[in-house]
């Protein structure tokens, strides 16, 4: 890390620099938009539910009924849509999925549009439960207002991706999060610790704290570990020699999870849909049935909250990493995994190696992603800790993705440098 830092600050890296800076001045600048409050509104003050965890990607926007109070929620439920409809379910879809680079082009400009009229939806389903008694024109007034946000977002996310460093998306969720850590372990510590007790009750306290904050202490070694380990399947070329190539093997890597922190993010984005719809029709029973079954500090929301990050983990890995062009991009360039056939028999085991590996990859984010809920029963705490442990996952996945693709352009221009050399 000293040596990626010392890099940077390098005079040939200015214009790394730059970017750097641009993307910080940029969540800055989303930062500042998720305490600016939609005019004629007030900060929220009944208890959110499981939306708890939106306003915690979003810096806590939605409490402060900021113009971001939405984020970029509504296009992450939109991408889980799309790319669900990918999977052979809608035939042009499937097709446009095989089209390359103008195919993604045009799926994520569909998503957008689909993020875009998700935001309307949801912005009038929050107006119409936040704002009381108002009229439909004020409905309507807040709805278009946190569209323009979450479309403005989805702006500055691109600006973040092509003009600074790593992914706007993912980097603008991370920023919400860090954002409202302080006051989760704020909330924390007056929850475990009770001053006006007896010593016995305050060392208790006191050893709760210190087993919270090392839960979380956990969270990040494991995300570390998670996203490092990877599985290397050998492989030979049959135009190579080997020691042309200095005796080095050459290796297809696995990561042991490929997905990252995605199906976290996905498994909490499709469980605040019900609170969205609880949140439209404002009727007591419904909002009471999602908080008590749909909800992932209660039983059953915990099971669906598993299975939900078991399936997309599952999912987004085979969608990120297709066996079959593995394997005929392996064909293409003569190489070969030993002891396997190219072609159908190399996607077969390729698909074989990546579904085992992908299992026990999901089963640690799973426990990963439970530590704190089951933390929060255990000690009693309010549940603003156990979204602060989903937010911490989230945020070191996020951070070790931007690094890793720092690295990678620090790397790239070493190599161009050393070639110009020559």
């Amino acid at each position: 890390m000293f040596a990626t830092l010392k890099q940077i600050t390098a005079p040939t890296n200015k214009d790394l620099r730059k970017r750097i800076y641009f993307t910080l001045g940029a969540l800055l600048i989303f930062i500042v938009g998720t305490n600016l409050r939609v005019p004629g509104t007030q900060d929220i003050t009944k208890n959110l539910g499981f939306l708890e965890l939106l306003n915690a990607m979003g810096g806590g926007a939605l409490k402060n009924f900021s113009i971001l109070a939405l984020g970029v929620s509504p296009y992450i439920t939109a991408s889980i849509i799309v790319q669900l409809l990918q999977m052979d379910i809608v035939p042009y879809f499937s097709e446009l999925s095989k089209e390359g680079p103008v195919g993604r082009q045009k799926l994520n400009k569909i998503t957008r549009y689909v993020g875009i009229g998700f935001s309307f939806l949801q912005g009038y389903a929050f107006s119409y439960a936040f704002l009381g008694n108002a009229s439909s024109l004020s409905y309507l007034y807040v709805a278009i207002i946190l569209t323009a946000g979450t479309a403005f977002c989805l702006w500055l996310g691109d600006q973040i991706t092509q003009k600074g460093i790593g992914n706007g998306v993912s980097l603008m969720i991370m920023a919400g999060i860090i954002a409202s850590l302080p006051a989760t372990f704020i909330a924390a510590f007056k929850d475990l610790i009770v001053f006006s007790g007896t010593t016995g009750q305050i060392a208790l306290g006191i050893c709760k704290f210190v087993g919270f904050v090392l839960a979380y202490f956990v969270i990040i070694v494991g995300v570390i570990y998670v996203q490092e380990a990877e599985r290397r399947i050998p492989l030979q070329y049959a135009n190579r020699t080997t020691g042309s190539y200095g005796s080095e093997q050459s290796f297809l890597p696995i990561k042991l999870n490929t997905a990252s922190v995605m199906p976290v993010i996905f498994a909490s984005s499709l469980m605040s849909i019900p609170s969205t719809i609880a949140s439209f029709a404002n009727k007591q029973s419904l909002t009471d049935f999602v908080n008590k079954y749909l909800n992932y500090s209660e039983p059953i929301g915990f099971v669906i909250y598993i299975v939900l990050i078991f399936l997309f983990g599952y999912f987004y890995t085979f969608l990120q990493l297709k066996p079959d062009d593995v394997a005929d991009n392996l064909q293409k360039n003569g190489g070969y995994i030993p002891g396997i056939r190219p072609g159908k028999d190399t996607s077969k085991y390729i698909s074989f190696v990546l579904s085992r590996i992908t299992v026990t990859g999901t089963l640690l984010l799973i426990f990963l992603a439970i530590i704190p809920i089951v933390l929060q029963k255990l000690t009693g705490m309010a549940a603003s800790g156990a979204i602060g442990g989903t937010g911490i996952l989230i945020v070191v996945g996020v951070a070790l993705e931007t690094y890793k693709q720092l690295e990678g352009s620090l790397a790239t221009r070493n190599y161009k440098k050393a070639r110009s050399r020559r």
